[in-house]
């Protein structure tokens, strides 16, 4: 895990591209005009109407005071639903359960603000000159929390579970398939993955097919699974262990005391963390809804949240007892079109060229329909803006801001619609499809905070506005994402989802749009897709220039195809108890949770 923080995201941990499902609870905005000055906390109304910047904000803590001796902390995990508790990098997929995961269990790689795996963190590594063999050595003083040194055979053993055929998690995509061996061991043509060598306790070697510079910025599975509790598992039963359920295990500076299913988790100090003891003695997870969320903080009842609502933030900008840090979200909020269903049997997606949202001028048309940049505006005064691409801006190298997506154009959504054959023949003011048959689509969005149905409501009159009738239903989290798909099961009965994506440090999508990506919601499979982000992997990637250039197809791909389009990027604002010490968000900070403290025995209160 990279330094301290935590991203909400699916830190997802971290594989390619992918990785959380992240709660979508809003969009936003457009942009950052600065003007005004700034305030005390971080944040600062600017002259311009009310909008914010999240070029005023610090991702970094100021400390103030000493730090006493021990102490605890409480951490509001936010969210309008209870979290599912698949608490193992291995198998998990929300965003809640990721960060729950941050305070317990960590990767055996770290890396720095350029994504960069670096060599301080809890193994080291070293390439072979034809960039395809990685040699790991595990630190020796890195141990689970039962004692157990954290081994070779762990981090072998990690693989062989999601390669494994009777794997239910979502993790085996190509970075996986990657490894040599790995395909003729998930097929069952080989006992053991021929790529990956034990070379003593705490040294692994893995050999790659193909070097690619995201080997160097994501794609190594870098969690080990402690073999000694697992081992003698069948792989089908881990996920839904009492080991990964009730009384999870890592090797991280905190260890896992007591779970509530749902609601909180009590956690004590790892005296044997490797990076050395924490100072605090300990932590409470507890789950608060974005509604009670500015309560709990104004009272001290939570020092740390995982991430404010940015749509409350004009109202409590000048809240008296924390620090608001703030970074540019590795996330952005989407729409997807469901082209198809996953099949389960060959991992692949099974693309349906009948399906009703099928014909690329509808989903263009569907695109031009709304006004993002308004929609960041009004609901989140800036700290969320218009997005164009799915390369977010988190990612400067590769997010092609010369590209401007599609733009809020209504007349150009009728002139589609139109073109295609969608017209009004009944005269009812909605439009009939090519065949003359009705047309109603079936829109799904998730619950979660104040602007949540208000949104997921401006999209559909957007759509009602250019003649196309849409169905909206509104779910909580776990829901939602079982009716996209993200069992592998697809609900025939949804056609437009809206969701985001918190996304992991390597910039290659494949993970989320590949056609044997599980994350592909959309389902959608084509071969210009397939062959850039193929490109995007190649050894001829590591020319940055190449990479950027195949990027750049790749956004302006998706910006025709429109398989899904992105609404949002996203602010994330992370308001911090005033006796807090030594905290950060982002990446890069080179603050970690060993180091948090605090300096009173209880929190401020807001006066």
């Amino acid at each position: 895990m990279p330094k301290n923080k935590w991203s909400r995201h699916l830190a997802l941990p971290m594989l390619s591209f992918v990785l959380i499902l992240a709660a979508c609870t809003g969009d936003d905005t457009s942009t950052e005009e600065s003007g005004g000055e700034t305030g005390t906390d971080g944040g600062q109304e600017l002259e311009n109407g009310g909008m914010y910047s999240i070029d005023d904000f610090s991702n970094v803590k100021t400390n103030e005071g000493e730090a006493i001796d021990g102490g605890t902390i409480t951490f509001g995990l936010v969210s309008d639903t209870v979290f599912e508790g698949t608490l193992n990098w291995n198998f998990y997929s929300g965003a809640p359960d990721a960060e729950i995961l941050e305070w317990f269990d960590e990767g055996l790689l770290t890396w720095d603000e350029n994504y960069v795996y670096t060599n301080d963190g809890a193994a080291t590594y070293e390439v072979s000159e034809d960039g395809r063999t990685f040699t790991f050595k595990i630190g020796d003083n890195v141990n689970w929390h039962d004692g157990e040194p954290v081994t070779a055979e762990d981090w072998l053993f990690a693989h062989e579970v999601i390669g494994n055929p009777d794997y239910d998690g979502p993790r085996y995509n190509s970075d996986f398939t990657n490894i040599e061996g790995m395909e003729e061991y998930n097929s069952g043509s080989a006992d053991t993955i021929s790529g990956i060598e034990v070379i003593d306790d705490k040294t692994l070697s893995i050999t790659y097919i193909e070097s690619t510079p995201s080997l160097l910025t994501g794609s190594i599975w870098s969690y080990p699974l402690a073999k000694h509790i697992f081992g003698d598992m069948s792989v089908a039963d881990i996920s839904s262990s009492p080991e990964v359920r009730e009384n999870p295990i890592g090797f991280g500076p905190f260890k896992v005391d007591s779970i509530v299913p749902g609601e909180s988790v009590t956690l004590t100090k790892n005296e044997d963390y490797w990076r050395g003891e924490p100072n605090l003695d300990g932590v409470t997870i507890k789950v608060i809804s974005s509604s009670t969320v500015v309560q709990e903080l104004e009272t001290g009842g939570v020092d740390l949240i995982s991430e404010f609502p940015v749509d409350q933030f004009p109202d409590n900008a000048e809240m008296s007892n924390v620090e608001y840090l703030g970074a540019i979200d590795r996330a952005y909020t989407y729409i997807g079109f469901k082209l198809g269903t996953w099949d389960a049997e060959s991992n692949t997606v099974a693309y349906d060229p009948e399906a009703k949202m099928n014909d690329v001028a509808l989903r263009q048309a569907m695109w031009h329909a709304v006004d993002n940049a308004t929609v960041g505006e009004r609901f989140y005064n800036g700290l969320r803006w218009n997005a164009t691409t799915l390369i977010p801006p988190s990612h400067p190298e590769f997010h092609d801001d010369s590209n401007e997506g599609r733009t809020y154009d209504p007349e150009a959504a009728n002139q589609l619609l139109e073109d295609a054959g969608y017209v009004d023949t009944d005269g009812d003011g909605l439009r009939e499809d090519p065949e003359g048959n009705p047309l109603e689509i079936n829109f799904i969005s998730m619950t979660g905070g104040d602007t949540a149905e208000p949104l997921a409501q401006y999209y559909v009159q957007s759509w009602e506005a250019v003649g196309l009738k849409v169905n909206l239903e509104m779910l909580e989290f776990n829901s939602f994402y079982d009716r996209v798909g993200n069992g592998g099961e697809d609900d025939p009965t949804v056609d437009v989802f809206q969701a985001a994506w918190g996304v992991g440090i390597d910039v290659d999508p494949s993970g989320l749009y590949g056609a044997n990506a599980i994350y592909n919601f959309a389902r959608w499979e084509n071969e210009d897709n397939e062959r850039l982000l193929a490109e995007g992997r190649s050894a001829e990637s590591f020319d940055l220039a190449y990479r950027q250039e195949v990027y750049n197809e790749w956004q302006q791909l998706m910006v025709d195809e429109v398989p899904v389009f992105p609404t949002l990027y996203r602010a994330v604002l992370s308001p911090v108890n005033d006796r807090v010490l030594n905290y950060a968000i982002g990446d890069g900070t080179e603050v970690y949770l060993n180091e948090l403290a605090v300096s009173a025995e209880s929190p401020v209160t807001a006066k």
